[in-house]
C-alpha cells in the first residue's frame, strides 16, 4: 500500500549529497521490496550502516523442527501453559509451521535485544500486556488488541512497559500487505474496506540514539546471527517513503454483516502470498429469519485453519474447553464446525461478543513438539461428546 510518510530532516532530493552539522554526510539506507521494483522507504544515518565489527551465530531458545501430524488430528494448544519468561525475540515459542510462514507464541517479561528479519514480515497480535516498539523508524506504543507490522529488514526492539507481554507472532517468509481487494488502482484504500488509512498508527520519532558496538540479532533462512555493529542503528535523523512498521487495532476493524452467515473472505484484514489473517470482532449476526447464526461445517478445503481465541464468549465452541488465549488448529482434512448445541443456543442471539484471529495457510503446516506439549488430548472428540479414541 504506497502510502507515503516523511518524519525527521530529509533532503529535498533523493540519492543526493546531505550534509551533516560536524562537516561529514548522512548515509542513505533504502528499505525495500521484491528488489527494487517496489514500496521503498529511505532513511538517514549519522554513521555507516554496515559497518559491523562482530558476527556469531545464535542458538533458538525454543526449537523450530517440525513434522506432519499423523494420524491427522485437530488441535486444541493451550497458550496459558506457556510460561511467561525471557524477552519477545528470542524466547518465541514455534509451535506450527510450513516453509510460508512460522506461527509462534510469546509471554516476554524482558525487553528484547535488537532485531530484525531478513526472511519477511512480521505481525504480532498483542493479546496482553503492553511495550513500545522501537525501530530506526521511532517509536510505536502497542497493547492488548494490536496487530503490529514490521516489514522485513526493519531494525527494532520490543521494550516491555507491563508484563507479561503475550503475543501471538506470524513470522512470514516475503511480505503481509493489506488486501489488494481494499485498495485502488492506485493504492488507496477504497470505501467500503473494513478498515482506513485513519486506523493505522505510525511511528513518532526519530530516535537518534547513539553507541558504539552495538549487537542486532539477524534471522536469516540458516538461522539467527547476531552482528555487532560499529555504531547504533537508531541513529536516524529523518526518513521517508512507504515502507514503515505500523500498528492496527483490531478494535477498529469494522466488521461487515448480512442476512445470511458471511464466510471468512469477510473478515480478512492481511494477506501474503501463502497464506490471510481475519479478525473476528463483536458484530450483529445474521437477521434473515431462520438463519443459522454460527459457521456451517467446512472442510478446509486448500488451507489449514489456525484460530487465536483473545476475548468474548465462543459460542460455536462451547462445551470444548476453548476459551480466551486458547488456539484451535484445524487441518485440511478434517471436517469441522459449530459444537453439539451451538446452532440451538444461537437462535434467539441478536449479536456475538468475540474477538479472535484467524490464519488460513494454502499449504499443509507442520506442528512442532512444543504445540504437542500444550494440546488438548480431549479436543478432537468433543464433537463426538465424549472420549473415543
Amino acid at each position: 500500500m504506497p502510502y507515503y510518510l516523511r518524519v525527521g530532516d530529509v533532503p529535498a532530493k533523493r540519492h543526493t549529497y546531505f550534509a551533516a552539522p560536524d562537516g561529514g554526510y548522512h548515509y542513505e539506507e533504502l528499505i525495500g521490496q521484491e528488489g527494487f521494483a517496489q514500496e521503498s522507504s529511505l532513511l538517514y544515518h549519522r554513521r555507516s550502516p554496515s559497518a559491523i565489527v562482530a558476527v556469531e551465530a545464535v542458538a533458538e531458545c525454543s526449537p523450530r523442527d517440525a513434522r506432519p501430524d499423523h494420524p491427522l488430528v485437530p488441535r486444541h494448544l493451550r497458550t496459558r501453559d506457556i510460561p511467561a519468561g525471557g524477552d519477545a525475540i528470542r524466547h518465541r515459542v514455534a509451535l506450527l509451521r510450513n516453509d510460508d510462514v512460522t506461527v509462534c507464541f510469546v509471554a516476554a517479561d524482558a525487553s528484547s535485544e535488537l532485531y530484525r528479519n531478513a526472511t519477511g514480515d512480521e505481525l504480532v497480535f498483542v493479546h496482553e500486556g503492553r511495550a513500545v516498539l522501537e525501530s530506526s523508524f521511532g517509536t510505536i506504543p502497542v497493547g492488548p488488541g494490536d496487530y503490529v507490522h514490521v516489514p522485513a529488514g526493519t531494525t527494532h526492539r520490543w521494550v516491555v512497559v507491563e508484563p507479561a507481554l503475550r503475543c501471538l507472532v506470524v513470522e512470514a517468509r516475503g511480505h503481509v500487505r493489506v488486501p489488494r481487494k481494499y485498495l485502488t488502482e492506485r493504492g488507496q484504500m477504497r470505501e467500503g474496506a473494513p478498515f482506513s488509512e485513519r486506523d493505522l498508527r505510525t511511528p513518532e520519532g526519530p530516535l537518534l540514539v547513539d553507541g558504539e558496538d552495538v549487537a542486532v540479532l539477524v534471522r536469516s533462512p540458516g538461522g539467527l546471527t547476531r552482528m555487532v555493529h560499529a555504531h547504533h542503528p537508531f541513529d536516524v535523523v529523518g526518513w521517508d517513503g512507504c515502507v514503515w512498521p505500523f500498528a492496527f487495532s483490531v478494535h477498529d476493524f469494522e466488521p461487515i454483516v448480512g442476512a445470511l452467515h458471511q464466510p471468512p473472505p469477510v473478515h480478512q484484514t492481511f494477506e501474503a502470498d501463502a497464506f490471510v489473517v481475519c479478525s473476528f470482532v463483536p458484530r450483529p449476526y445474521d437477521f434473515r429469519p431462520g438463519a443459522v447464526k454460527v459457521p456451517y461445517h467446512h472442510a478446509n478445503v486448500d488451507s489449514d485453519e489456525v484460530l487465536f481465541y483473545v476475548a468474548g464468549n465462543f459460542m460455536s465452541r462451547a462445551g470444548s474447553g476453548i476459551g480466551a488465549g486458547s488456539i484451535s488448529y484445524h487441518p485440511s482434512g478434517f471436517v469441522h464446525g459449530p459444537q453439539p448445541g451451538s446452532v440451538e443456543a444461537s437462535r434467539d442471539q441478536l449479536r456475538t461478543e468475540e474477538v479472535a484471529v484467524m490464519l488460513d495457510t494454502f499449504r499443509p503446516l507442520l506442528v512442532t513438539d512444543a504445540a504437542r506439549a500444550i494440546s488438548d488430548p480431549g479436543y478432537a472428540w468433543t464433537w463426538a461428546g465424549g472420549d473415543r479414541r
